[in-house]
């Protein structure tokens, strides 16, 4: 019974729950505490999915880097959203407490206010409940939303690195590989990464060259990262290879190295092509500088499509193997080359030791000259010099039947004109009177004789012997007096 304000007994408008109201509502917070356990256990899995993303993100290969990065802030989101869930938890398990101090009051007191507002407390706590357990529910689908995009996502990035045409690696300072895929081990002449992982626990020891490995490390605590870097390394057989590597150091956020990364290409097919070429490229050289002076060639490789030049001066000597036209109709065709190349052979390296240009030979005729494309101070000395020496050389030659050689050789000096001709077979050659009174100086003269002009005279009298021989009529240009080159002067 209840006291109205006058004091007069009334029958209450609602009947106060009895003994067995109070066992239902002692029954709905148990549950309610039951329930409030339940959703702390989810959200500890959750937690523990969310920190499995995460660590399961750390492993992927290189290319994950910037995958994980955005992970990372999602992950951070849905800590936050964990903490929110977490207040509410509190505030729900605050709100218990409150109902359990209400229903001790409503059990002493009786009081229907109080009991209305246990019963509406429940209410909100339900509710909360509800809210709780819907923002658990999405949390949950995101995380496994997410979860599975990284799924999808390693699972790309592992077929790729699994079947990347270069080889992948990661490796510790101290170099034991960390991971390799299937075409590194492939390179080095492994079965499986594994098997390579497990031989190769230093990767120095695939280098040839000794230092190699500490000359790539220096270069990446350098400049962080380094591209084609190529070395020779050995293969599992022994077998030595070329490699390309590309290189890049992993800090962590306190920027101490974890690591170092990259990619491996074979190229020993390339460096063995780059080799041929430059073999090529070196026989091809030889072959032009056996055609053309060096400074002819070079202009020519630089670009330069038309070379001709005057010379004020310049020394030209022909020197001619006398009767071999007769020699070479009654010999064997090799027997006459191998005769040939071998007293020219010799000329070419008289040629060289006096720095003077060997520009062709035309049959058994041999023509040189000095000055040109390079000047020379003593281009006249040089020339009688190298004349002296080709009379003692062809001393050391014989005919097949046994017989010596003997040359004709004649010697003039003035301006030419020098240049290249020919598109297909380059040809240097010189043009003038200079060329014409010099190849008469030879055609006119006698066997084991060098003839030379009155000006290659005026240049040679003070050191070298000579003997005038006279007048003598030279076509196109009437009478010249000419002299023989007798020999060196002895000095005292």
């Amino acid at each position: 019974m209840f006291q109205d304000s006058g004091g007069s007994a009334r029958e209450p408008t609602e009947q106060f729950p009895g003994s067995e109201a109070m066992e239902t509502l002692r029954s709905q917070v148990a549950h309610l505490e039951a329930e409030v356990e339940r959703l702390r256990r989810e959200n500890q899995d959750l937690h523990i999915a969310l920190l499995t993303t995460t660590e399961h993100g750390d492993l992927i290969e290189a290319q994950l880097h910037a995958a994980n990065q955005r992970l990372q802030a999602e992950v951070t989101e849905r800590q936050l959203a964990q903490a929110a869930l977490q207040e509410i938890l509190a505030t729900v398990l605050r709100d218990k407490a409150d109902l359990e101090l209400i229903l001790e009051t409503t059990a002493a007191h009786g009081d229907m206010l109080e009991y209305q507002f246990y019963t509406q407390a429940v209410e909100a706590m339900r509710q909360s409940e509800e809210a709780l357990r819907k923002q658990a529910e999405a949390l949950e689908q995101q995380v496994a939303a997410q979860t599975a995009q990284l799924r999808q996502a390693e699972a790309k990035y592992r077929s790729i690195f699994e079947n990347a045409a270069e080889g992948i690696f990661q490796v510790t300072e101290t170099g034991h590989y960390l991971s390799a895929n299937p075409t590194l081990a492939r390179i080095l002449g492994y079965d499986s990464p594994a098997a390579l992982m497990t031989a190769v626990t230093n990767v120095g020891t695939l280098y040839v060259q000794p230092k190699r490995r500490e000359e790539l490390l220096v270069y990446l605590r350098q400049f962080g990262s380094v591209s084609g870097f190529e070395s020779q390394v050995y293969r599992r057989d022994g077998t030595i290879i070329w490699i390309s590597e590309n290189v890049r150091t992993v800090h962590d956020d306190a920027g101490k190295i974890c690591y170092y990364e990259g990619s491996v290409q074979e190229i020993t097919d390339r460096r063995q092509m780059e080799a041929d070429l430059r073999e090529q490229r070196q026989l091809a050289e030889r072959l032009l500088l056996n055609v053309l002076p060096p400074a002819i060639a070079r202009r020519l490789k630089q670009g330069q499509t038309t070379i001709a030049e005057s010379f004020t001066t310049a020394t030209v000597l022909f020197a001619d193997i006398v009767d071999f036209t007769a020699l070479a109709s009654t010999t064997p065709p090799e027997a006459v080359v191998n005769l040939l190349n071998g007293i020219f052979s010799t000329f070419d390296q008289l040629v060289d030791h006096y720095r003077l240009e060997k520009i062709k030979t035309i049959g058994d005729a041999y023509m040189v000259v000095g000055g040109v494309p390079n000047p020379q101070v003593d281009q006249i000395d040089a020339a009688a010099n190298l004349a002296l020496d080709m009379l003692t050389a062809i001393r050391q030659f014989r005919t097949p039947a046994g017989l010596p050689l003997t040359l004709r050789i004649g010697i003039h000096t003035g301006p030419v004109v020098a240049g290249v001709i020919g598109t297909r077979r380059f040809s240097y050659d010189l043009w003038g009177d200079t060329v014409n009174i010099a190849s008469r100086m030879e055609s006119q003269g006698k066997a084991g004789c060098i003839q030379v002009t009155e000006v290659v005279y005026q240049a040679l009298a003070a050191h070298y012997e000579l003997q005038p021989r006279g007048n003598l009529h030279i076509k196109g240009k009437g009478m010249m007096r000419t002299y023989w080159l007798l020999g060196r002067k002895h000095r005292l």
